[in-house]
């Protein structure tokens, strides 16, 4: 399986509007972070989580072709802002789109005109599958988990596929939730910044702790701000098994 990192930013993205820190200025890209979302492709199928403002400047940079399931993890706007653009696939068809209760509610109020039942040319088409915590999909070759975390007081979405796990906008987990994660060989997890505590997102050191939990040989940390560091430095001073990704990376797994 390829993973393609789309983004590995948090909701402001990374440099943020008005920022003059080391980061926001640096001329390194692997510190210019889009908002979060992967690609996880085989031969025969492509999955993507979340399609954040940033989608469509993520897509262009990949080949053109199917989206077979896009997995969403919750409504807020960094996690579904792109959805119009869906529209580009057009030529293969309805994409399917899967979400819980609250997320697709969401996408009926904010997009109302795509779920019309007689829709105007040149919209995005898409069909919503309302999918709740412990429920399980297969989509080509791909088996997926839908496992519930907490983004602060909300309940969200977390996926395992296959033998990976991918969290983002996590602060806590159940240990129901975490058994369900147990034995990934990769695990990709939000760890917004260092020390400093956030009220509905993880630490770095939250993340670390919480992939050594788990055993997890390799853990990719994503939702970072620009608090976080520069990418060159940060993995000097990370575990040797947890890396800062970067927009574009891909692994082959």
């Amino acid at each position: 399986m390829k993973i393609t990192f789309l983004g590995t930013g948090t909701s402001f993205g990374v440099p943020a509007i008005g920022c003059k820190c080391e980061v926001c200025t640096s001329t390194d890209p692997h510190d210019r972070r889009l908002r979060s979302s992967a690609m996880f492709e085989t031969d025969t199928t492509r999955v993507i989580i979340d399609c954040g403002p940033d989608f469509r400047e993520q897509m262009l940079k990949q080949e053109f072709k199917k989206i077979d399931a896009l997995l969403l993890t919750h409504n807020h706007y960094d996690h579904i802002g792109g959805i119009d653009d869906i529209r580009a696939f057009w030529p293969f068809g309805t994409t399917e789109v899967y979400g819980d209760h609250h997320t697709i509610d969401s996408l009926h109020h904010a997009l109302p005109y795509l779920f019309k039942t007689e829709l105007y040319p040149g919209v995005a088409h898409i069909h919503c599958n309302e999918i709740s915590a412990g429920q399980e999909l297969q989509v080509g070759d791909m088996h997926i988990r839908a496992v519930e975390v907490m983004h602060g007081k909300l309940p969200i979405l977390a996926y395992r596929i296959n033998d990976i796990g991918y969290i983002t906008d996590m602060k806590t987990i159940s240990d129901e939730s975490a058994e369900c994660f147990k034995g990934v060989k990769l695990l990709i997890v939000n760890g917004l910044r260092f020390k400093k505590e956030h009220h509905s997102h993880q630490t770095v050191e939250d993340a670390i702790a919480f992939s050594e939990k788990l055993g997890s040989p390799q853990t990719y940390l994503i939702h970072l701000n620009h608090d976080v560091g520069l990418h060159e430095e940060v993995n000097k001073i990370l575990p040797p098994h947890v890396r800062l990704p970067y927009d574009g990376m891909t692994i082959d797994f």
